[in-house]
C-alpha cells in the first residue's frame, strides 16, 4: 500500500490534487491518469475500505470504466445483474424492473460488486500509472484559493506526524464523501432533507441466495431489501422499528439474526458488516468554488433504494476528467469546467429526488398506500405501454443536458450516444463503437456526402477538435468502403440505425464522455462552430 513519503517543507506544484481515495476518488484518478494528467491522490485512511458499502454498478459507469481500460477486470469481480424484482404488500411478486433490453451502452445495466474488491482494482491499476502520485494516510488541514486566482493551495500531513506539507494544485477535486473536509473547509452548505427512518444493514457471506437481482419486499409492516452478490456475498436491509435501533449504534447480532431468519440461519462470523444508519438526500449549493471541484458524495447524497449514489459520483468523474484534462492542455479555457456544474447538477438532483419517490413508494409502511401501489403496478402491467415502462425503468431519470456544452435544438443534443456494435472494413468483425470512436471528440457523419465534409473540415473548430476522430456511418445495411479518407462504420445488428435514424444527412459530435455536443444539418455548421467556441476558446 502506497504511503505518504517523507513531508517537505518546500510548496509541491500539483496539476490536479484529488482528496479522497473512496471509489470515486479513484475512478476520476484513473480517468486523468490514462488521459496523461499528472495528478496527487491523499486519503487520510490508511489503506481502501475493508466494507461493503456501495454494491451496484450501471451500464454508463462500466462504460466509463471502459474509458480508463478497466472495464474488462471490472467484469471479472461482478455479477452481471437483470435489474431488480418488487414484491407487492403481501410478499407476492409484483414487478420485474429489468431495465432497457440489450446491452444499450455495452454493457449488463445493472451490476452487483463487493466494494472493498472494487477499491482494491482500481488503486492496483493506478499504482501501475506513471502520472499519480497515491499518498495514503494523509490528511487535509486547509486548502484555501491562491491570490493570484491562478490555483489553490493545499495543505496535508500525515497521522501522528507534526511536519506538513503544502501542495500548489491547479485543481482540487473533492472526493472525500458525505463528511466532506473539503467541502467543511470551504463553506459549501448542503440543501435537502435528512431522514429519521433508521435502517439496518448487513453484508453477510455463506448466502444461499442466487438470484442475479435485488428483491425489494414491499410488505408494511417490515420493508426489505436483498441483494445477493458473488461467492455466497448477500446484503440484507430492513427498516427498524423505532425500539429496534439506534443511527451509528451496531445493531446486537440477536436483532440481525431474528430478521435474517426467514432467508437463511447466520452465525456471527457470517456477518461482514452490520449497521444503523439514516439516510440523507441532499445537494451542495455549489459544486464550483474557485478551482475546488466536488463530486461523488462531497455534492450529491441520496437514498439507497435506486443504487444510484456511487453511479452519480462516477458520472460526475466522467463528465469532469477529459475537461480537466483539456484545460491542462490549453486547449480550452478555464470557463470549460464552469460546464461541469451546469450539466451534471440537474440529473444529480433529479436522481436523488427519484430515489427518494421510489422509496416512499417501494418501502412504504402505510397499507393503504401499499395497495394503491400494488393495483396501480397490475394495472399499468397490463397495457403493452405500461409494461415497458415499469419493466424497462423508464421512470428513471435519464440525463440530457440543456446547458453546458452543448448547441442546437435536435432530439439527440445533449443525450449519451448509445453504444451499439459496429462492423468496420476489411475484416467486418462486430466491434464497440467506443472502440472506435478513441478518447477525444469524435465526429459521425451520417450518411453525409464528400462535399459536406470538406465544409466541416474547413470551419474555424477551435483546437480541442484538433484530434477529433472522423468517421462515416453507413445505415440501410449497406456495406462500408474499404478504402476511404476516413474511417466507415456499418450497423451490426439494428441498433446503430435505430440510435442515428434522425440525424441523417447530418454531422453528430459526440464528446468525450460519449454525450452528444450537437447535431448539425446541411447549413448549420457556422452557427455550431461559433456555440461551442465561445465556451471552449
Amino acid at each position: 500500500m502506497p504511503t505518504m513519503s517523507e513531508a517537505q517543507p518546500a510548496t509541491t506544484q500539483a496539476p490536479v490534487l484529488i482528496v479522497g481515495g473512496g471509489p470515486v476518488g479513484l475512478v476520476v484518478a484513473n480517468l486523468l491518469a490514462a488521459r496523461g494528467v499528472a495528478l496527487v491522490l491523499v486519503e487520510r485512511n490508511k489503506s481502501t475500505s475493508e466494507e461493503a458499502k456501495a454494491i451496484s454498478l450501471d451500464d454508463e459507469s462500466l462504460r466509463a470504466l471502459h474509458a480508463a481500460g478497466l472495464a474488462e477486470d471490472v467484469l471479472d469481480i461482478v455479477v452481471p445483474g437483470t435489474g431488480t424484482r418488487y414484491f407487492g404488500r403481501k410478499g407476492r411478486p409484483l414487478l420485474h424492473a429489468r431495465g432497457p433490453q440489450g446491452y444499450r451502452l455495452g454493457f449488463p445495466f445493472k451490476n452487483q460488486f463487493a466494494q472493498p474488491e472494487l477499491e482494491a482494482l482500481l488503486l492496483n491499476a493506478l499504482t501501475s500509472r506513471p502520472e499519480a502520485d497515491i499518498r495514503f494516510g494523509t490528511e487535509l488541514l486547509a486548502v484555501t484559493e491562491d491570490p493570484d486566482g491562478t490555483s489553490a493551495t493545499a495543505v496535508v500531513r500525515a497521522p501522528g506526524q507534526t511536519t506538513t506539507q503544502t501542495f500548489r494544485a491547479s485543481w482540487v477535486l473533492a472526493c472525500d464523501g458525505g463528511r466532506s473536509t473539503v467541502r467543511d473547509l470551504r463553506g459549501i452548505p448542503m440543501s435537502g432533507t435528512s431522514h429519521r427512518q433508521v435502517w439496518l444493514v448487513a453484508d453477510t457471506t455463506g448466502d444461499p441466495h442466487d438470484e442475479r437481482y435485488g428483491i425489494h419486499l414491499g410488505t408494511p409492516h417490515r420493508p426489505t431489501v436483498i441483494v445477493p452478490g458473488r461467492d455466497g456475498r448477500c446484503r440484507y436491509e430492513f427498516l427498524l422499528r423505532p425500539d429496534e435501533g439506534t443511527r451509528g449504534v451496531r445493531p446486537d447480532f440477536e436483532t440481525l439474526r431474528r430478521l435474517v431468519a426467514p432467508y437463511r440461519s447466520l452465525t456471527e462470523a457470517q456477518v461482514e458488516r452490520c449497521t444503523a444508519y439514516t439516510f440523507n438526500a441532499v445537494v451542495a449549493d455549489r459544486w464550483h468554488d474557485g478551482h475546488v471541484l466536488l463530486l461523488g458524495d462531497a455534492a450529491h447524497m441520496m437514498p439507497p433504494f435506486a443504487g444510484q449514489g456511487l453511479n452519480s459520483g462516477i458520472r460526475d468523474a466522467a463528465n469532469l476528467a477529459w475537461k480537466i484534462e483539456q484545460v491542462v492542455r490549453g486547449r480550452a479555457r478555464e470557463a470549460l469546467l464552469r460546464t461541469y456544474e451546469v450539466e451534471r447538477r440537474p440529473h444529480a438532483t433529479a436522481m436523488v429526488r427519484y430515489s427518494e419517490r421510489l422509496g416512499s413508494i417501494v418501502m412504504t409502511t402505510d397499507r393503504r398506500r401499499a395497495l394503491v401501489r400494488d393495483l396501480a403496478t397490475r394495472a399499468l402491467l397490463a397495457l403493452p405501454q405500461g409494461r415497458r415502462y415499469l419493466t424497462e425503468m423508464r421512470f428513471r431519470p435519464r440525463a440530457r443536458f440543456e446547458a453546458g456544452l452543448v448547441t442546437g435544438s435536435h432530439p439527440l443534443t445533449g443525450t449519451q450516444l448509445p453504444q451499439p456494435l459496429v462492423l468496420i472494413p476489411p475484416g467486418l468483425r462486430p466491434r464497440l463503437l467506443d472502440d472506435i470512436l478513441g478518447p477525444s471528440f469524435a465526429v459521425l457523419g451520417v450518411d453525409v456526402p464528400e462535399a459536406a465534409w470538406r465544409q466541416f473540415d474547413g470551419a474555424d473548430w477551435p483546437d480541442i477538435m484538433a484530434d477529433a476522430t472522423r468517421i462515416d456511418v453507413f445505415l440501410d445495411d449497406r456495406l462500408p468502403p474499404t478504402t476511404g479518407p476516413r474511417t466507415a462504420v456499418a450497423d451490426a445488428d439494428g441498433r446503430l440505425e435505430q440510435a442515428l435514424d434522425t440525424a441523417r444527412n447530418r454531422f453528430v459530435l459526440i464528446r468525450p464522455d460519449r454525450y452528444i455536443a450537437a447535431v448539425i444539418g446541411p447549413g448549420g455548421l457556422p452557427a455550431a462552430v461559433a456555440a461551442l467556441g465561445r465556451t471552449i476558446r
